[in-house]
């Protein structure tokens, strides 16, 4: 507990000056029934027991003092409230593959209109970034609780090029350690174990991709250094196993799901692989995305609870010395 106006304290010194006051009465009223007995006068047990029970309600008043002491400083507590947060990152595939149409109106498209939702959604504790990925990775939009500017990050992708998956989780990872990462994906292919880019257990990526990974890195690599950091992927699977049709450069070229690796990479990084054949189902899969509930201490001013407890105290004091003795403390 800490205090607003903790010189207030200094008033405390009053209650063991009134502590010291009752007990010298105490003594001269103790004093005063020996001398009666002394003289014959030998007290009741009724009287007995009211000289036991004189003390709670002056006990009560003490403590009621002293807590209006507490109160008058203006006291503050650490309150651990409940919420959501982290960072999320949305790395899209924008490769040409998601111009397919096995998701209406196209794979790309419906994605987006997905994302727009689960970003309307989250709570403002939540930071959510923008990564778009094909060749390579880039980081559309740094993670933020602006809602408008993601919403416009993501209304801003078009597909174009092939796709790697290594890069686009690589480019995720760099935005949740706020584009610091000292290596790049091209690095990934030794040793990962000595490979040091942090921790970062507040972070998650929702990967959005058909799937079709067509140049390195390695993705089941760089989803290893997501788990090395703490970073869940969840792939989400855009796309039908049937596939669809995608026209490039004037040619026709078909195009289906490919879970495997997706799979892969969620098992790899604790994460959940969720598959979304059709708009709908694709916006209820963003709601099963696992975000991190916490707690996070606060200050919290507690004066009028502290004051609360005084008056119930000096209450129950009050009826208690009513009860007992006929009359107030």
């Amino acid at each position: 507990m800490t205090f607003l106006w903790p010189q207030a304290l200094v008033l405390l010194a009053l209650v063991p000056a009134v502590l010291a006051g009752y007990v010298s009465l105490a003594r001269r009223r103790d004093e005063r029934a020996a001398e009666l007995a002394a003289r014959g006068f030998v007290p009741s047990d009724a009287a007995r027991r009211a000289r036991r029970l004189r003390h709670v309600p002056f006990g009560l008043t003490l403590a009621a003092l002293a807590a209006l002491v507490l109160a008058v400083a203006r006291p503050e507590v650490a309150v651990g409230l409940p919420h959501f947060e982290g960072t999320v990152i949305l790395a899209f595939d924008v490769s040409n593959s998601m111009r397919a149409d096995d998701l209406q109106p196209t794979r790309m498209d419906a994605a987006k209109s997905a994302a727009r939702a689960f970003v309307e959604r989250q709570p403002d504790s939540v930071e959510i970034g923008v990564v778009a990925f094909s060749e390579g990775g880039l980081i559309t939009q740094p993670p933020t609780t602006d809602r408008a500017a993601v919403l416009g990050a993501i209304d801003r992708l078009s597909p174009l090029g092939s796709t790697s998956l290594g890069q686009g989780i690589f480019s995720a990872l760099d935005a949740i350690a706020d584009d610091t990462l000292a290596l790049a994906p091209e690095d990934l292919a030794g040793d990962l174990e000595s490979v040091d880019i942090g921790y970062y257990g507040y972070g998650a990526v929702v990967l959005l991709s058909d799937g079709e990974n067509r140049t390195e890195p390695d993705p089941l690599a760089v989803a290893e250094l997501a788990s090395l950091a703490g970073v869940r992927v969840y792939p989400i699977g855009i796309g039908s196993p049937e596939g669809g049709l995608v026209e490039i450069d004037g040619f026709t070229l078909a195009t289906s799901l490919d879970e495997e690796v997706l799979a892969g990479i969620a098992e790899t990084t604790g994460g959940t692989y969720l598959r979304a054949e059709d708009t709908e189902q694709l916006a209820e899969v963003y709601e099963s995305i696992d975000l991190r509930l916490t707690t996070e201490a606060e200050r919290t001013e507690v004066t009028a609870v502290v004051t609360g407890l005084s008056v119930v105290l000096l209450v129950v004091a009050a009826a208690l010395s009513l009860v007992w003795f006929g009359r107030m403390v």
